[in-house]
């Protein structure tokens, strides 16, 4: 089992730049595949990005080749950059991983915190 902490969200501007940490507490976590979901006011929830226990990553279309996610095992913690940062991306981030090589479906899921992008 795992439990799933994020952190760094915040306002800024379109065009502006954050970094949402997730920090996990589990004793496997270098075997657990994770990733970022989000969901904006009136949506669906959506994938973002993922990670697999390998290093391969995937992105979603609207975010590829401005977001960017890695992890630090020695540390338990996946890391999501995001860059040119738009108005639609105003968000409520979500952490998630799954006790498997990738991440879907997810078993566990973190409390989200908010991303605002300003126009």
């Amino acid at each position: 089992q795992v439990q799933l902490v994020e952190s760094g969200g915040g306002l800024v501007q379109a065009g502006g730049s954050l970094r949402l940490s997730c920090a996990a507490s589990g004793r496997t976590f270098s075997g657990y595949a994770m990733g970022w979901f989000r969901q904006a006011p009136g949506k669906e929830r959506e994938f973002v990005a993922a990670i697999s226990t390998r290093g391969s990553t995937d992105y979603a279309g609207p975010v590829k080749g401005r977001f960017t996610i890695w992890r630090d095992n020695t540390k338990n913690t996946v890391y999501l950059q995001m860059n040119s940062l738009k108005p639609e991306d105003t968000a409520v981030y979500y952490c998630a991983a799954a006790n498997r090589a990738t991440l879907f479906p997810a078993d566990y899921w973190g409390q989200g915190t908010q991303v605002t992008v300003s126009s």
